[in-house]
């Protein structure tokens, strides 16, 4: 179940960075395209706004991740430190996204900004993105081979 959660959470990073990747054509420009701002926000307004219940789907998703990595770290029943590694690792994916990635995607979707801040908001969102898929792409391979794992340390 807990590798099930990751790779949702992971599935929806993908669909978030098919449209955050826009960015990199205009790496090297201080304020981004009008059509990428454009297809960037009209994204996450849908996202984060007229996509309800989605957010509060994949909120749930984010909690039975944590929880379930929790209980397994008291658990204590694979190697002392897969299920805190992957606690970790997971937190270090959402926490950011909670804090951060979230409103300023909330942000991002209303344009109500300069053009200046919304590159800016956008471009903090793809590197939030990249950094959350690895640290969930790491809870994914713990998790998915801690049977394996735990025979090698065993």
């Amino acid at each position: 179940m807990l590798a099930a959660c990751g790779g949702f959470l992971l599935a929806i990073l993908w669909m978030d960075l098919i449209f955050d990747t826009q960015l990199f054509r205009h790496r090297h420009e201080p304020e981004l395209p009008e059509h990428v701002l454009d297809s960037i926000a009209a994204y996450y307004r849908r996202a984060t706004t007229t996509s309800r219940p989605m957010p509060h789907l994949i909120a749930a998703v984010m909690a039975i991740l944590l929880g379930g990595l929790v209980i397994e770290t008291i658990r204590w029943h694979d190697p002392i430190w897969l299920a805190p590694l992957a606690t970790v690792s997971a937190a270090a994916a959402i926490a950011p996204a909670v804090v951060r990635t979230v409103p300023n995607a909330v942000r991002l979707g209303a344009r109500t900004d300069s053009l200046a801040e919304q590159s800016r908001l956008a471009r903090s969102i793809l590197r939030d993105h990249l950094s959350s898929a690895v640290f969930m792409l790491v809870v994914i391979v713990l998790w998915s081979a801690r049977g394996p794992l735990a025979d090698l340390v065993r």
